[in-house]
């Protein structure tokens, strides 16, 4: 997988280059400000990008703003942002472009290793990462809402873990369920929130509950 990275802490950024060349990824550029981000992006055209939220000059939102112009110049790039804390603002705004090929991980996850190059493999395969911590905040922040409110305590549980763009096996197992029961939750939550169910896929389920929650204005 080709790969551009966008960080400006340089321990963190030699970190991700020897991790992921370690991994057999291959890192065509490296970038430290905002303002170089989109010109290596569409010089490069990689597989998937990896930017920090905050870079410079301002170390505001250079590496989301710049995100969100790779998006409109390349629609299908995928991209995994990183940041140091969850910024609800932040990954709502970036979800709200579409959900597809997109990532949004707290970096102290890049310390568990086969988690965060699982998690780039499924953005960079069209799929969405989002941070556990950032799906409760977002989730959270709408709990007072129709029809979110109508889901049972384990629907929750089971959207939040879906969201996350785990398999019906992998929830299955991490809430110590058949995957039938699994099945059933998923149906009643699609219910509930009046999407149609589609082909089973993960990555559509996914997509279906982010428009969901994009929908409810996540921002």
């Amino acid at each position: 997988m080709r790969i551009v990275i966008a960080e400006d802490n340089a321990l963190l950024r030699e970190g991700l280059i020897l991790l992921l060349t370690s991994s057999g990824h291959e890192v065509v550029a490296d970038v430290a400000t905002g303002p170089e981000v989109l010109p290596a992006l569409l010089a490069h055209r990689p597989d998937a990008a990896v930017l920090d939220v905050r870079l410079p000059p301002t170390f505001r939102d250079e590496g989301l703003r710049a995100a969100l112009a790779a998006r409109a110049e390349l629609p299908e790039l995928p991209i995994l942002v990183l940041s140091q804390y969850v910024e609800e603002t932040y990954a709502a705004e970036l979800l709200a472009k579409g959900a597809q090929g997109i990532g949004y991980l707290l970096k102290d996850r890049i310390g568990r290793v086969d988690q965060f190059l699982q998690a780039l493999e499924r953005v960079a395969g069209g799929g969405t990462a989002l941070d556990p911590e950032v799906v409760t905040q977002l989730l959270t922040r709408k709990s007072s809402a129709e029809p979110l409110q109508s889901l049972t305590p384990r629907e929750r549980e089971v959207l939040e873990l879906m969201a996350q763009g785990k398999a019906n096996g992998t929830i299955a197992g991490e809430l110590v369920v058949t995957e039938r029961a699994v099945s059933k939750h998923i149906g009643s939550i699609f219910a509930k929130l009046g999407l149609e169910p589609d082909d089973g896929t993960v990555h559509r389920r996914v997509l279906a509950v982010l428009a969901y929650l994009e929908g409810k204005g996540a921002r």
